[in-house]
């Protein structure tokens, strides 16, 4: 359906092929042509229509039972993860933690109320928890969550809970103004949080900032354990110090590789050298 607050440049189909994209992280898949529309609100013959663009380009499949996502998606949320490069600076650490623990270990940033999962790396378990890059919680139900709702200020802190959070997960305790406000002044001070099954049961987790080269909190990383292998003063004595120094080697290596000098090689020109591209590519303005 239209926006109403959109202006004169939005453009409305892009929207709606989004709408159909999003609509899968939230039911079953595969969906029929009728659920997609019902889900988004969309008529039935504009669903098609955009369901059919999407299997053009790779991102949908339609089989027997319906209509399905295909790992080409992965392109879309992946990318941003990639073009901050955090990733690639976080990998080894976050690996590192794993292998020392034993558990699992994500990083998070904030969108809105809810907390979006941005790198995540997997303890090998028989039984684990179904979190994956791009899975939704709610931020004031997360140990991520607190770390990066505590790190707002007063009015960006309301305004981040005031919006609708896009989880189906909800929380199995809920909080106060007053009760929630109480507990990030905590985590503000000591600078760390933890939760002991909060959003799931038999998972315990404790997270962390990451900040930028300015002391800016950007991002939190976690250790979420299994609740029957580590105990909570296990996680806040043991696990937490390795997550500490984990935190810190992430936001240092972020910080260097943000402050190291960049340089771009040009393709040559037609009758030049390499060598005269990658000097005119290097050249700044005085």
């Amino acid at each position: 359906m239209p926006r109403d607050d959109a202006g004169p440049d939005f453009i409305e189909a892009l929207a709606r092929g989004l709408d159909v994209l999003k609509c899968f992280g939230t039911r079953p898949a595969p969906l029929s042509l009728t659920e997609i529309a019902t889900a988004t609100g969309l008529a039935r013959p504009t669903t098609r229509r955009i369901v059919l663009t999407l299997e053009h380009l790779g991102y949908v499949r339609s089989t027997p039972d319906g209509v399905t996502l295909t790992p080409r998606v992965l392109e879309l949320g992946v990318a941003y993860t990639l073009s901050t490069g955090l990733w690639e600076v976080a990998r080894p650490h976050l690996t590192a933690l794993v292998e020392q623990t034993d558990q699992a270990a994500s990083i998070a940033q904030l969108d809105g109320s809810d907390i979006l999962y941005v790198a995540r790396v997997e303890a090998p378990k028989v039984v684990s928890v179904n979190v994956t890059v791009g899975t939704r919680f709610p931020a004031a139900g997360t140990a991520l969550g607190k770390v990066l709702l505590a790190a707002l200020a007063a009015d960006d802190l309301r305004a981040a809970l005031a919006t609708p959070g896009r989880s189906t997960v909800r929380p199995r305790r809920t909080r106060s103004d007053a009760e929630l406000e109480a507990e990030l002044r905590e985590v503000r001070a000591r600078g760390w949080a933890s939760t002991d099954e909060e959003v799931a049961l038999g998972v315990r987790a404790v997270a962390a900032p990451l900040r930028d080269g300015d002391g800016r909190i950007t991002a939190a990383v976690n250790i979420a354990a299994i609740t029957a292998e580590v105990g909570h003063r296990e996680l806040i004595e043991d696990l937490l110090p390795l997550l500490l120094r984990t935190a810190g080697a992430i936001g240092r290596d972020f910080d260097l590789v943000h402050a190291a000098p960049q340089r771009v090689v040009r393709r040559a020109q037609p009758g030049g050298s390499p060598r005269q591209a990658a000097r005119s590519s290097s050249a700044t303005p005085s």
